[in-house]
């Protein structure tokens, strides 16, 4: 499995939601672009960024910012917030990102998101996140009366291959994540799943290994210190020293 810690940007800054709430926000860096570097330095090979003002508003107001990212860490990027148009998604891959992540638009814009999947392979991702079940959208500000299963079966038909699943409830809340969710998700598709929201210590770490996810999300549990990434890192990848510190 892999591990992608998590920076979400927002006025060129590392901050954090809680439950997708942007009332509530925390500063934890103004040098996203030295937390990125940090990662690689603690094993990390990939990173899961979010602009957040482009999921709340669209375009891409933090570009320069993540492709600094890019290419001061050399870590492989997937970038979230915002992409809902060809234009969108063809400039953060033309600047060398290496995968982006259709999340409201996914939803809202399905011939869109059969384009992009069609024009741009597996660099394209599909972010879901679920309130209760059903997808919401927009920065998770809208609800829908989408079923997430259904929705992620959906997108494997038309051969998206890679989903970033986030259950909103945990998100920030240091609860732990939704096991079940992921069960069921890794059991009725055949997805890369990267699981999003609660992970908040090596267990989580070890029960989505044991479950066969694509890759787990680290966010809020890494900035408090709940997480040490280089163990989660070497967990992760079936470390069984990892394991033992665990």
């Amino acid at each position: 499995m892999l591990i992608f810690p998590a920076i979400d940007i927002y006025g060129g800054e590392a901050v954090r939601l809680y439950k997708g709430d942007y009332g509530k926000m925390t500063v934890y860096s103004r040098d996203p672009v030295g937390v990125a570097c940090d990662f690689a330095r603690k094993g990390a090979g990939q990173i899961h960024v979010v602009d957040l003002e482009g999921a709340r508003d669209g375009g891409t107001p933090n570009i320069d910012v993540i492709v600094r990212i890019k290419k001061e860490s050399g870590l492989f990027v997937e970038v979230g917030g915002g992409i809902r148009s060809m234009e969108t998604a063809g400039k953060y891959l033309e600047a060398g990102i290496d995968r982006v992540i259709l999340g409201t638009a996914a939803v809202s814009d399905p011939e869109f998101r059969r384009a992009a999947v069609a024009g741009f392979g597996d660099r394209v991702a599909a972010g879901v996140d679920l309130r209760d079940g059903k997808v919401a959208v927009k920065g998770w500000t809208e609800n829908t009366d989408i079923d997430g299963l259904e929705f992620c079966s959906l997108l494997e038909s038309e051969g998206v291959s890679t989903v970033i699943c986030t259950d909103i409830s945990r998100d920030g809340a240091m609860r732990g994540t939704n096991r079940e969710l992921y069960r069921v998700l890794s059991e009725r598709t055949r997805l890369n799943i990267i699981a999003s929201g609660g992970i908040s210590g090596m267990d989580d770490v070890i029960a989505l290994r044991s479950l066969g996810i694509f890759g787990a999300i680290i966010g809020k549990a890494y900035y408090t210190g709940a997480v040490d990434l280089e163990k989660a890192v070497r967990l992760a990848a079936g470390d069984a020293a990892g394991e033992a510190e665990a």
